[in-house]
């Protein structure tokens, strides 16, 4: 029975090129397409091809797909301990030889190009990017995405959750999403936005009287409720009770204005907060640290200005 030979021999047999110990020394801290390799090599795309496919079986690189084209780079993190010791060996031979020192210069004039593009577009499409991102993204990804500054293990409150918005941006980003609102055709709607996920708990209750436990949530928010509530002081203090001490809360809503209309049309009890008022409430029902910033109006936007208040429950809530 023939001895099977050591893993190294293979290793050995993988490195024996100059031409794959040059492209190890190019992809061992850059992915590189083939088209870039030709060119920083000088070599024609089927040598470069038949010696890639070679390192590949070795298990010396791997590739990834980045649209058409096909990145490579070395897998030296997932090479057994003789493979790397063979490795450096290997690199501090050939890594200063003529070829492979002007392998390295080309290597930098590639990267250079790749970021020539970026900038060149950039510098050409100033005036145009926000319309092009908007086409292709939408304009309110960002906002969406800033949800996973969430800790991943928070438990959530929406409340005055009306038909899911915010719960829809948190609930794949944290632990559980207590979601709560007043009206049930509102709940209803907020259960067909949110049915994808197992994470939320939609529950019917005012603000004023939450139906949840003493200090039982991580952070909480209200978008444009607070208006709605007759007693604003109440719902504070029970924002306060459901959370944690140290935990966050978020307010949304509208500075002061004087539309009327929107008493009978919209059933608003107050016309808007002000920070002077914001702040006492805040503080009163136990909060501390509490932050108040006008957000810019959005260019299309009707309706009043609004506000962002963040504050913290304190260690005694609104028992001090």
């Amino acid at each position: 029975m023939k001895p099977e030979a050591p893993l190294i021999l293979d290793h050995l047999a993988s490195l024996a090129d100059t031409t794959r110990s040059r492209l190890l020394l190019l992809l061992e801290r850059h992915e590189l397409t083939v088209s870039e390799l030709c060119r920083i090599m000088q070599l024609p795309q089927s040598t470069v091809s038949r010696h890639l496919k070679a390192l590949a079986d070795g298990e010396w690189i791997s590739s990834r797909a980045e649209g058409t084209s096909h990145l490579y780079g070395m897998t030296r993190d997932e090479l057994d301990a003789p493979a790397r010791r063979l490795w450096l060996l290997v690199r501090d031979q050939v890594g200063p030889t003529p070829v492979a020192v002007q392998d390295q210069r080309r290597r930098h004039s590639v990267l250079a190009d790749r970021r020539t593009r970026s900038q060149e577009f950039f510098s050409t499409s100033v005036g145009r990017w926000d319309r092009f991102r908007d086409e292709l993204f939408g304009d309110r990804f960002h906002l969406a995405a800033l949800a996973a500054f969430a800790d991943s293990s928070w438990i959530v409150g929406d409340l005055g959750c009306g038909t899911g918005h915010v719960a829809l941006a948190l609930a794949p980003f944290v632990g559980h999403v207590t979601a709560v609102d007043g009206s049930a055709a509102m709940l209803h709607a907020a259960r067909r936005r949110l049915q994808q996920f197992d994470n939320v708990d939609l529950r019917r209750g005012e603000l004023e009287a939450l139906p949840i436990d003493d200090a039982r949530l991580d952070a909480a928010v209200t978008m444009l409720v607070l208006h709605h509530v007759p007693e604003p002081s109440r719902a504070a203090a029970e924002v306060a009770r459901v959370l944690k001490p140290g935990g966050r809360f978020l307010l949304v809503d509208m500075l002061p204005h004087d539309r009327e209309s929107y008493r009978q049309q919209m059933g608003h009890i107050w016309l808007g907060f002000s920070e002077e008022y914001t702040r006492h409430l805040l503080s009163e029902a136990g909060f501390e640290d509490c932050r108040i910033v006008a957000l810019t109006p959005d260019q299309r936007a009707k309706g009043p200005g609004l506000f962002v208040a963040t504050a913290r429950r304190g260690t005694y809530g609104n028992d001090r």
